[in-house]
């Protein structure tokens, strides 16, 4: 089902493994590093490095980029922390095999400022790193304030003006609905996925954050909630844990429901 969760790192990477036997998943996402901190991290290959990929074998897995990463920021020293940041960020999932980085994509006052200004970030992050693999994953944002990405417009023109084919999206269903994409009937989804498709390429598409929503349709508001428990329902789940089996799906709901959500959406499977 390439069905899994955000995995525990406390006390070693390695130890997410040890998650993902015990919830019974075939796919997971993890932070490489404290992800609230500046302060950069790296892989020692021949203990940590090894042994992570060993242990990854043919599993597809993927990070999520620190929170506090903003390639629009107007803040000159932060920019460039983020920029190096990213950087790092790839270096250690070359070293740990895997496959993709998730980042938000950033904010910006000025919107068509702020996605020029990503893509050059991008750019250099991206030139700078050729001899890797690993692809960094736009996820679409719930819109709020300044922050780009809440529209599919915002992540083509980005990566209309990357120079690199390690680029794509990660779709967030949260993200999405609170941005103002009506998916919560099958039909609903169903013109969202078409209008993605138009506008950026659904083989652009790599991964999807499964979440329902504390709030409505169009509200900004960035609260997950469990599946089937909140605003958006069981159809779009449906949809996709049947029409995207080969795409890495993780939920990003309450820790603590993370079994209960597990065999929510396995139920939703054919």
């Amino acid at each position: 089902m390439l069905l899994g969760v955000h995995c525990s790192i406390a006390g070693g990477l390695i130890n997410a493994f040890g998650e993902m036997r015990e919830k019974e998943i075939d796919t997971f996402q993890i932070f490489t590093k404290n992800q609230r901190q500046w302060k950069e991290k790296t892989i020692d290959e021949v203990t940590e490095g090894e042994s992570f990929k060993a242990a990854l074998k043919n599993t597809i897995a993927f990070s999520h980029c620190s929170y506090l990463f903003n390639l629009a920021s107007m803040d000159e020293e932060i920019r460039k922390k983020s920029i190096l940041g990213l950087g790092a960020e790839l270096l250690r999932c070359h070293d740990l095999g895997l496959q993709f980085t998730v980042l938000h994509p950033g904010a910006h006052k000025d919107t068509k400022e702020g996605i020029s200004m990503i893509a050059e970030g991008l750019n250099i992050v991206l030139n700078n790193s050729e001899y890797m693999k690993v692809k960094a994953l736009l996820e679409i944002t719930a819109g709020a304030g300044s922050s780009v990405g809440g529209k599919f417009e915002h992540l083509r023109d980005i990566m209309n003006m990357v120079d690199s084919n390690r680029i794509g999206i990660c779709f967030d269903t949260c993200h999405a609905f609170a941005a103002g994409y009506d998916i919560r009937t099958q039909s609903g989804f169903e013109d969202t996925l078409a209008k993605l498709d138009k506008i950026i390429g659904l083989k652009k598409l790599h991964v999807f954050h499964l979440n329902d929503s504390k709030g409505e349709l169009g509200s900004h508001l960035d609260r997950h909630e469990n599946i089937g428990e909140g605003k958006i329902g069981l159809e779009p789940f449906r949809v996709i844990m049947n029409k995207f089996k080969h795409i890495p799906k993780v939920i990003e709901t309450p820790k603590e429901f993370d079994k209960k959500n597990l065999e929510v959406l396995r139920g939703l499977a054919s």
